[in-house]
C-alpha cells in the first residue's frame, strides 16, 4: 500500500472510531490547530458541508454559545446545534437567503466545495475555482471585519488570480495542505485572515 493510500485509510478508520461523518474532518482540525480560527461562541458558515464532518468539528470547537449554519446541494442528516440549508450557492436566490440569514456578522466562513470531477483537469480546475469565487462572493457580504475565510482550491493557472483578488479583502492569506489531504492531490486550502471589507 502506498503511503498516501495508507494515510487515507488511517483517517477513514479514525473517523469511524471517533464518530466523524467523514475523514475530511481531520483536514479542518489540522487547519484550525495551525491557524486557530475556530473559537468558542463564534458564528460560522460552512459551505459545501455534506456529509457533515466539518460541521461536527465546528460544533465541538464553538460550544453551546456558538452558531453554525451549513449549506449543501446534497441532503445532510441533521446535527443538533446546526442549521442546515439545502440548495445551490450558484443560484442567486440561495446566496441571497444565506446573506439575509447571516446579517453580516459572521466570524468564519468555510468552503470545502468541489465539483463533480470529470477527469479533464483544466475543466475541473476551472469549475472548482468558479465555485470558490461564489463562496467568496457570499463570504464578502457576511463576514465581520477581522473575520476569517477558508477556501478549498485546486492547483492550476487560475489559482494565482484568485489569490490576488483575495489579498484585496484580507490582510493575510496563506496556502495550506493538511496532512489529512492526499499528498499527491492538487487540493489546497487558502486560509484568509483579518477580513478588511
Amino acid at each position: 500500500m502506498r503511503l498516501s493510500e495508507a494515510r487515507k485509510d488511517h483517517y477513514r478508520k479514525l473517523a469511524k472510531r471517533q464518530g466523524y461523518r467523514s475523514r475530511s474532518a481531520y483536514k479542518l482540525i489540522q487547519l484550525d490547530n495551525t491557524h486557530h480560527f475556530l473559537k468558542p461562541g463564534s458564528k460560522v458558515l460552512d459551505i459545501g458541508c455534506a456529509p457533515g464532518g466539518w460541521l461536527q468539528v465546528v460544533l465541538e470547537k464553538l460550544g453551546p454559545q456558538g452558531r453554525v449554519i451549513g449549506v449543501d446541494m446534497k441532503e445532510v442528516e441533521p446535527l443538533e446545534g446546526a442549521i442546515i440549508l439545502h440548495g445551490n450557492i450558484e443560484h442567486q436566490e440561495m446566496a441571497d437567503s444565506i446573506i439575509r440569514l447571516m446579517n453580516g456578522n459572521l466570524d468564519v466562513v468555510l468552503s470545502d466545495l468541489a465539483p463533480q470531477i470529470g477527469g479533464i483537469w483544466d475543466l475541473d480546475h476551472t469549475k472548482q475555482i468558479s465555485l470558490s469565487r461564489c463562496a467568496f462572493s457570499i463570504a464578502s457580504r457576511v463576514l465581520r471585519k477581522g473575520g476569517t475565510a477558508i477556501f478549498k482550491v485546486f492547483e492550476g493557472e487560475l489559482l494565482h488570480e484568485f489569490k490576488t483578488d483575495l489579498r484585496i479583502h484580507f490582510q493575510d492569506e496563506r496556502l495550506s495542505k493538511p496532512l489529512a489531504s492526499r499528498q499527491k492531490s492538487s487540493e489546497l486550502y487558502i486560509v484568509c485572515l483579518n477580513f478588511s471589507g
